[in-house]
């Protein structure tokens, strides 16, 4: 059982949760940008959240379907359609027939989106992720995005979703999909805890970085996003030792301007951490794109954690609920 690449889009990966421990090789963990969407997109097809993905920038990839599959689309919307006229929902499980396209003609919104199916791509891993490394040229489908032709192969079925295939009809999406307003609400305001060097910067500047907007450059990508906005600057300019940096690092730049880490970031850095975006806040700095402006806003360390312990009971909630409705089509 397959899919097939019949035209390549943009950057679109093979991605999952990443792989972490291995950064003192100097391997970053890298994965999805949109965690959160990358595990919903799991949830919905029954599959575990860290399987693999596609991970779908704009313009996108068409996709043929080689056999009958349940899938689930998550993230940005990019009005996935089949066969050119079919529109299908996102954030909800949908049963595709044999030979039919997808394909997403329009940004609406978002940055990337999440592709799932039933029992999960077949790609080997490694140091245990299927993540696609582009810098080393390893991970995923052959270590690079997706090209025209490439076949992905994915499990077999373990419920027989023809069955719930109307004859007339090229897909059924299923009766439950999820609500994830809270998560993206308010996208371009971005909670960040204090970094290590914020008391490195002069009281002018920890003001107007929490005052000011900043835009995302259009050399931005997986590895960083590099952000305009009113100079900062230091108190005493003085040399750092290059220490660790993580997925949602703020750095300070020599030039006054911040580069924000994304998933694909480097494992150390010299440059000062100011801030650390908090975790909960990952999604939709994820679903950011060139040109949106951020607006950063400071909180404490237990109103971080509380905000990411209400996000994964939320997600626990979700797994819960998909699971059950997935077993009802079973028995």
């Amino acid at each position: 059982m397959s899919l097939t690449i019949i035209k390549p889009g943009l950057l679109d990966t093979i991605q999952d949760l990443g792989r972490p421990g291995y950064s003192c090789w100097g391997i970053n963990p890298g994965g999805v940008m949109d965690g959160y969407a990358a595990r919903i997109a799991n949830m919905l097809v029954g599959n575990d959240p860290g399987a693999a993905v596609m991970e779908i920038h704009f313009p996108a990839a068409q996709i043929l379907f080689e056999q009958n599959a349940l899938i689930s689309i998550t993230g940005a919307d990019f009005t996935p359609t089949l066969n050119d006229n079919e529109l299908v929902s996102t954030w909800r499980p949908i049963v595709v027939r044999r030979n039919t396209i997808l394909h997403f003609p329009q940004w609406v919104q978002g940055s990337r989106c999440y592709l799932a199916v039933h029992g999960g791509f077949c790609v080997p891993q490694w140091l245990d992720s299927y993540s696609t490394n582009l810098k080393a040229g390893v991970g995923g489908f052959h270590g690079r995005k997706l090209e025209k032709g490439d076949e992905l192969p994915f499990k077999e079925n373990s419920i027989y979703f023809a069955g719930l295939l109307k004859e007339t009809r090229e897909y059924q999406p299923l009766n439950w999909r999820v609500d994830t307003g809270r998560t993206y609400q308010l996208p371009h305001e971005i909670k960040i805890t204090t970094g290590h060097e914020w008391s490195q910067l002069s009281a002018a500047s920890q003001r107007d970085m929490l005052d000011s907007n900043f835009i995302i450059h259009p050399f931005s990508d997986r590895m960083g996003y590099q952000l305009r906005g009113v100079p900062l600057k230091r108190q005493v300019n003085t040399e750092l030792l290059s220490s660790g940096v993580s997925f949602g690092t703020v750095q300070l730049l020599p030039d006054g301007q911040l580069i924000l880490l994304m998933a694909d970031h480097q494992t150390t850095g010299g440059y000062p951490r100011v801030a650390h975006v908090i975790s909960s806040q990952l999604p939709k700095l994820a679903q950011l794109r060139p040109s949106d402006s951020i607006q950063f806003q400071l909180v404490d360390t237990p109103t971080a954690e509380e905000l990411l312990f209400s996000q994964e009971h939320e997600l626990s909630i979700i797994q819960r609920a998909c699971h059950d409705h997935l077993n009802q089509l079973v028995w």
